[in-house]
């Protein structure tokens, strides 16, 4: 027997969504204003190993000589970020959910087990609740991600008017690195969630548009009254 429980209220999924084109219009138009002092890569003793980007990725995206558009672009859509990103905390705060999202002392040994059970070495998943502890670890981090957008970004954007944050972002050169670096961050957060989400399978993702997910009660019930021996087998001990 099937039955439909409530997952995701609409606040945190309105708030999922909006972010995923929003963040995508300020990465893209973050590339417009990077390519005006495309000055980072990755080097060994003088050896260039990878340089972000080189110039036929320029031209195939016709990224060259659009920085005013993409200053325009991206401290537009900055703000949807900031007020979308501080809804969101809003919530989390005063509904509780924060409790479901926070890592717990644990959860870095289990996420550990988490990601071992994705690639299948393992069997069984660590017990969970709304979250797994991987997923716990992961929304936290995007969250203290976002904040340090909001905060290097501001810092290079208006680096005299804020001079005082540009100094707590360690200088004007490496807030911009910073900011760099958390961009990359949001790309891999991406390819890696869709990767997870595909993986979950329908329920999982109807979950977050609906706000509901189909649960199988039966098999949920012969778990919970299998032999205390049986189930100590079935939730693994390795």
């Amino acid at each position: 027997m099937k039955e439909i429980k409530e997952k995701h209220s609409f606040l945190m999924r309105w708030t999922h969504w909006v972010n995923f084109p929003v963040l995508t219009i300020m990465i893209w138009s973050g590339l417009f204003i990077y390519w005006a002092n495309d000055a980072y890569g990755i080097s060994i003793f003088g050896f260039s190993l990878i340089k972000f980007f080189p110039q036929w990725f320029y031209n195939y995206f016709h990224i060259p000589h659009r920085l005013a558009e993409g200053m325009a672009y991206h401290f537009l859509f900055m703000w949807f970020f900031f007020i979308n990103g501080l809804l969101y905390i809003a919530y989390t705060i005063f509904s509780g959910a924060w409790r479901e999202l926070i890592p717990k002392r644990n959860s870095f040994k289990e996420a550990w087990l988490v990601l071992l059970h994705d690639l299948h070495i393992r069997k069984t998943i660590p017990p969970q609740k709304k979250y797994n502890a991987a997923q716990r670890i992961a929304y936290t981090a995007i969250i203290v991600m976002g904040i340090g957008s909001i905060a290097t970004g501001l810092a290079i954007y208006k680096p005299v008017q804020f001079y005082w944050l540009c100094w707590l972002c360690g200088g004007y050169h490496f807030a911009r690195i910073i900011h760099f670096t958390l961009t990359i961050g949001y790309v891999l957060f991406f390819v890696i969630h869709i990767v997870q989400v595909a993986l979950a399978g329908w329920n999982n993702f109807r979950s977050v548009i609906s706000g509901f997910e189909v649960i199988d009660s039966s098999a949920k019930n012969k778990s919970n009254n299998l032999p205390v021996e049986k189930v100590k087998e079935k939730n693994g001990n390795d």
